[in-house]
């Protein structure tokens, strides 16, 4: 059967769209300090602001190989990251830009690294989907989907052992959950009580295909936790002070010793999956809603109503832009890597040539 007929066989832009919920007007009330929440939504600024340009630099080139954006679901991060101790791990899917930065990746590397600049976080030579700053806690992303939750077990075992209350969190998409490694880290994670914590950041397509089509509950990851004998914890996963709340008592759990948690946060990209992808198999009526539901002038709204003059959150703003444009203009500096450096690192003995 021909890729045409065989694309013919289901319009996903008929399927039913797929609503948000309202924000939840308690959350107004939650307990986080009004300087926390400033800072948020600072952060959720540099995220949604650092995307954009990103995507900017993209079409001209600049951006080599592809990108996978995380417009739409600032909150996820922006709230995980600011409940995190430094010290904390996070690993993250190749969608990391935003898990980056949350735990204190520098703009301007960052940004050079997706420009293959040898000024970058990793030396231009790790780009879009493998950015990585042990220093800031952030052990990796990951490229082979579900991989990385194995890891994060790792890592909350050996902080286990080594008996410090330290936290691995591993984040990853929807498709994940029908992944068998999915499976076999929460099984693992489960029966040793480890101290990590699992963040599904479900944006409701598994790559180009409506993860409703292809599984069987209707919460992909929440679903399958009573499996597991963890608890169902679905949020809405663009309301960055209910993601804290969420991933604060999840935090604490597992610094107690109680175990993993798992935390389905309910969001939507705002673009296709990658650079490469339109996204048109969306349904229209959905795209809009969930534009309407965007985290970011939900929360500024949040902060109105707090008493944050809309000065002092403009100003926010200002300021976000410009430390956009010193990172662009700083990445743009770098060069590109000579051979000999990209020619290293790649086997463990630090060469480049291949042994049988």
């Amino acid at each position: 059967m021909s890729t045409e007929v065989d694309a013919g066989l289901y319009d996903y832009a008929q399927r039913p769209p797929r609503l948000p919920n309202p924000t939840n007007p308690d959350n107004d009330r939650l307990d986080i300090d009004l300087d926390t929440r400033i800072e948020m939504f600072e952060m959720q600024q540099v995220l949604r602001q650092f995307e954009d340009r990103v995507y900017d630099l993209f079409m001209q080139n600049l951006v080599k190989g592809t990108s996978h954006l995380s417009l739409g679901m600032e909150a996820i991060a922006t709230g995980v990251g600011k409940a995190m101790r430094p010290d904390d791990y996070t690993f993250a899917t190749y969608r990391g830009h935003a898990h980056t930065i949350a735990r204190g990746g520098p703009l301007g590397p960052v940004l050079a690294e997706l420009l293959g600049r040898d000024n970058g976080i990793l030396g231009g030579k790790g780009g879009s989907m493998h950015l990585t700053s042990v220093e800031h806690g952030m052990m990796g992303s990951y490229a082979i989907i579900g991989a990385h939750l194995c890891v994060a077990n790792g890592a909350a075992w050996s902080a286990q052992l080594r008996g410090t209350d330290q936290v691995a969190v591993a984040f990853f998409g929807d498709g994940t959950t029908n992944i068998g490694a999915f499976h076999e880290a929460l099984n693992l994670a489960s029966t040793w009580s480890l101290p990590v914590v699992f963040v599904c950041e479900n944006n409701l397509y598994m790559e180009y295909t409506p993860i409703d089509l292809v599984t069987a509950t209707a919460h992909p990851a929440a679903g399958r936790a009573p499996a597991y004998d963890l608890e169902q914890v679905v949020i809405d996963g663009n309301d960055a002070d209910e993601v804290l709340a969420t991933a604060r008592r999840a935090l604490e759990k597992a610094r107690r010793g109680q175990g993993p948690s798992l935390i389905e946060a309910v969001t939507y990209r705002h673009g296709g999956h990658s650079r490469a992808d339109p996204g048109k198999y969306r349904p229209a009526e959905e795209v809009e809603a969930w534009l309407a539901h965007d985290p970011l002038p939900t929360y500024h709204q949040r902060l109105l109503r707090l008493g944050v003059p809309e000065a002092r959150l403009s100003d926010i703003v200002h300021q976000v832009a410009d430390r956009v444009e010193e990172a662009t203009a700083f990445a743009k500096a770098g060069q590109r890597p000579p051979e000999h450096v990209l020619m290293t690192d790649v086997w463990a003995d630090g060469g480049s040539s291949w042994r049988n």
